[in-house]
C-alpha cells in the first residue's frame, strides 16, 4: 500500500510540474492588449484620449515572424506615441538586428521613444544599437525630456538611463543614483509629467522627483507567476508590488 501511495504522489507531483510548464510556454507566446485609463486634473484636457502604448523586455523574442502578431496588435491600439521601456535585446542571445527591425516598424505606426534596461547595459553593441534606433526614427531618452506639444499644451516626457550602466556614482546605491539622475532632468515646470524608466522598484523615488505617471518594465508582469500570483520579480525579490497594471502608490 505505501509504494502504491507514493507512486500516486509522484504521479500527481508529474502532473502538476507540466501543467506548469505547459501554462508558462503559454504565456511566453501568447500575446494580448491590455488597456489603462489614466485620469488626472494636471492632465491638459486636449491630451483627453491621448493613447500611449508601451512595450517592454521583449529580449529579442518574436511574435510570428518579424513580429507580424505584435505590430498588429500595435496598430489597433491606434496609439498617439509608442514607448519602449528598455530589455528589447537579450545580453544571453542578442540580436540587434531583429531589435532594430521591429523598432522600424513601430516608428512607422506612431512616434515612438526608447529608455534601455539592464540587459542593453550587459551587451558590447549598445552604440551599434542605439545608432540604429536613431537612424531608425526612435527618440532615445538617456536622462533626456521630449516635449508632447498638442494645441500649445504641453506634457514632457522624460527618460532616465538604466542605473546598471556606468555613471558617475553619487552613493553606493543604485535608488540613489536614480534620484540623482532624475534631479538633473526632471524640468522644473508646472507640464504634467511622464517618466520612461526600466525599474519600477524604485516608483516611490521617482514620485519624490516631481512626477506624475511611470511607465515601468523590468519586473516580466512577475517573473515566477503561479495562478496569477507574481511570486518573484528581478529587483524586487519575492512577492513583488510593482509587478503589472496601474498602481498607485504615493
Amino acid at each position: 500500500m505505501k509504494l502504491k501511495k507514493k507512486g500516486f504522489i509522484i504521479l500527481i507531483l508529474a502532473v502538476i510540474i507540466a501543467a506548469t510548464a505547459i501554462w508558462i510556454a503559454y504565456c511566453n507566446v501568447n500575446i494580448k492588449i491590455n488597456e489603462i485609463t489614466v485620469k488626472s486634473n494636471d492632465l491638459p484636457k486636449v491630451f483627453d484620449g491621448f493613447r500611449i502604448a508601451q512595450i517592454s523586455d521583449l529580449h529579442n523574442t518574436e511574435f510570428g515572424q518579424d513580429n507580424e502578431k505584435l505590430i498588429t496588435l500595435l496598430k489597433q491600439t491606434d496609439a498617439d506615441i509608442i514607448v519602449i521601456t528598455g530589455d528589447i535585446v537579450d545580453s544571453r542571445k542578442t540580436d540587434i538586428e531583429v531589435a532594430l527591425s521591429f523598432a522600424e516598424k513601430t516608428a512607422r505606426i506612431a512616434p515612438t521613444y526608447y529608455v534601455n534596461g539592464n540587459h542593453e547595459a550587459r551587451i558590447s553593441g549598445y552604440e551599434t544599437l542605439k545608432q540604429g534606433l536613431i537612424e531608425r526614427g526612435v527618440t532615445i531618452l538617456e536622462n533626456e525630456t521630449a516635449e508632447i506639444i498638442l494645441e500649445n499644451e504641453t506634457v514632457s516626457l522624460i527618460g532616465i538611463t538604466d542605473p546598471s550602466f556606468p555613471m558617475k556614482l553619487v552613493d553606493d546605491t543604485m535608488e540613489q543614483n536614480v534620484s540623482y539622475q532624475l534631479s538633473n532632468v526632471v524640468p522644473g515646470n508646472d507640464n504634467y509629467k511622464i517618466l520612461l524608466a526600466h525599474r519600477p522598484e524604485y516608483f516611490k523615488t521617482y514620485a519624490k522627483n516631481d512626477v506624475d505617471l511611470v511607465f515601468s518594465g523590468h519586473a516580466h508582469g512577475g517573473q515566477w507567476r503561479f495562478f496569477g500570483i507574481a511570486v518573484y520579480a528581478p529587483g524586487q525579490g519575492l512577492l513583488p508590488r510593482y509587478t503589472s497594471g496601474m498602481i498607485d502608490d504615493r
